[in-house]
């Protein structure tokens, strides 16, 4: 096997946006470009996304902006409607709760307006790191990681970071990744990995990144 060239950032990341420019987009980004910007839809939308496929959380989520896009239209609608927008969402049932629970905290604690604050997106139940980051580096523009499943695998396969869980990927990342792509590495890595650098049989052959990948715990690839 021929040695491989050291592992390069900034050229991954050129080589990313081609390489994903024609696959289906990672379902914030994707509603975001749609139109729905507002902090409060991005963090509902990741609320719906967890443990849910993309080609399931978009229209989930657009099937329930619909509705509802705003803290207070939300609240005008009970638990069991929010419920039968979301129902092909997993656990749909405790989502539909929190997302009037969340909703309704804004309501009355912050006037309506979801502050771009971390703590106070951690301290929604049912919000964690991932959504906390990902909604405020989406709709505030805040140079933050949001490490997904993808994320996760797709860095330490590279040989980029050495972490064993999600959570600690992202610490490692926010260390080392240059802070202009920290935003813009969830939304080119999570159709990379789901079309590409896949969980099994990863697509090697057809990666352009493979000449510097060094392919970490990859046993079998196509």
């Amino acid at each position: 096997m021929p040695e491989k060239d050291a592992f390069d950032i900034e050229r991954a990341m050129v080589l990313l946006r081609e390489e994903v420019k024609d696959l289906p987009k990672a379902a914030l980004f994707d509603l975001y470009d749609q139109g729905y910007t507002s902090l409060f839809e991005q963090l509902i939308a990741c609320m719906i996304s967890v443990r849910t496929y993309d080609e399931v959380t978009v229209p989930t989520s657009l099937r329930l902006f619909q509705k509802a896009r705003t803290p207070e239209e939300m609240l005008l609608l009970s638990v069991e409607e929010i419920d039968t927008a979301i129902q092909d969402s997993t656990f749909h049932e405790g989502k539909a709760r929190q997302i009037r629970a969340i909703a309704e905290t804004i309501v009355k604690e912050h006037g309506g307006q979801l502050p771009c604050d971390f703590d106070t997106l951690l301290s929604f139940k049912g919000i964690g790191p991932k959504c906390a980051n990902l909604a405020l580096g989406i709709a505030c523009q805040q140079m933050r990681i949001g490490v997904d499943i993808h994320v996760h695998r797709v860095t330490n396969r590279w040989g980029y970071v050495q972490a064993r869980t999600p959570e600690k990927t992202m610490l490692m990342l926010e260390e080392k990744l240059p802070e202009q792509y920290r935003v813009e590495i969830n939304r080119l890595l999570v159709p990379f990995g789901k079309h590409i650098c896949k969980g099994l049989s990863p697509l090697c052959s057809q990666c352009t990144l493979l000449f510097m990948c060094q392919q970490v715990g990859v046993t079998h690839h196509r």
